[in-house]
């Protein structure tokens, strides 16, 4: 049995499960949405191998028996209605996350990607050290919620059309909203003091082509992208439909390759989608990973075969083997 621990509505496990079925696989997936509210977690201590049992309903998985686990893209827990007050909610939902961040310690199989390397590696200033210290370049960057700092750095990036030549980054998701990487506005010079209330990421802006690199295991699957003509040149997701007219797959110099499969190395991950600027004098610099990025767009886009080299890293069969759960 290979776990994938995903909503029930993820594409992404959709597409495995049916990469794996042709290769006469089953993927069983797990919604942590239906925890506690559907579902039960069993945990058993005793001399030799203990128990590690989830119910969700009427299917009983015994995680201790999982080939593999796909840490896809976990959805948050969720408690009946009639739980409360919301003090009594907060408990129930610690006491859940705490069960089950033991179960997953408890488990020694192979991960894509382990669960605990996973939340460090999803740390952006320190993925940007990270990639430094593997020889990629990187842009000059400011972590920081000194209001006096910022506007320095703000300045040493120089300036165009009026406003900053940097990009805003958030640390973490907003709630309910996609986190855009966008330029520096000069509406956002002015509201600097806020940041004495929450950090931000600020980063030179540096104009070039983009490309998601997509490593699976030790195979890198990339694609190019020319964003600068359309409405959203900072951030090609915000129309995709318009930057996917230029996609097209591209060839990595051997040192940024190296360089890439050195983060993945040092970040303990197996599997990463990696966004990377080429400036037009060929330098390419190192913006982020996520552990858990989406692919699709990139096989729709490109042809590339990274749906059956996802599903063959779960069976461990090619592009290096996945960790164990050994820490």
């Amino acid at each position: 049995m290979i776990l994938a621990v995903a909503p029930r509505d993820d594409v992404h496990a959709a597409a495995v499960s049916r990469a794996l079925s042709a290769r006469g696989e089953e993927l069983i997936r797990l919604d942590l949405s239906r925890f506690p509210r559907r579902g039960t977690i069993a945990l058993g201590v005793e001399r030799g191998p203990g128990q590690l049992v989830l119910r969700d309903g009427r299917r009983t998985i015994d995680v201790s028996r999982c080939r593999a686990i796909w840490w896809r893209r976990p959805a948050p827990f969720a408690l009946p209605a009639e739980v409360g007050p919301p003090a009594l909610r907060g408990f129930a939902l610690a006491e859940t996350s705490a069960a089950f961040s033991a179960l997953w310690l408890s488990v020694r199989t192979r991960w894509v990607n382990d669960p605990v390397r996973t939340e460090i590696a999803s740390r952006k200033p320190h993925q940007l050290a990270v990639a430094a210290a593997a020889g990629l370049a990187v842009p000059r960057t400011l972590v920081t919620s000194d209001p006096g700092r910022a506007r320095a750095f703000l300045r040493a990036c120089g300036a165009r059309h009026g406003a900053p030549a940097a990009v805003l980054k958030t640390l973490t998701p907003l709630p309910d909203r996609h986190a855009f990487t966008r330029r520096v506005t000069a509406r956002d010079v002015a509201a600097l003091g806020a940041l004495r209330h929450a950090p931000v990421i600020l980063q030179e802006r540096v104009d070039g082509v983009d490309l998601r690199v997509t490593a699976v295991g030790g195979r890198l699957f990339a694609m190019e992208v020319d964003a600068r003509d359309t409405a959203f040149p900072d951030d090609v997701r915000q129309d995709w439909p318009a930057a996917a007219r230029t996609a097209r797959p591209a060839r990595l110099p051997p040192a940024v390759a190296a360089g890439i499969r050195a983060v993945m190395d040092r970040l303990g991950l197996v599997y990463g989608a990696f966004d990377l600027r080429r400036r037009d004098d060929g330098e390419h610099l190192f913006l982020e990973v996520n552990p858990a990025g989406q692919w699709l767009f990139v096989e729709d886009a490109t042809g590339l075969p990274i749906t059956a080299a996802v599903a063959e890293l779960l069976l461990g069969r090619r592009g290096g083997a996945a960790r164990r759960g050994a820490r």
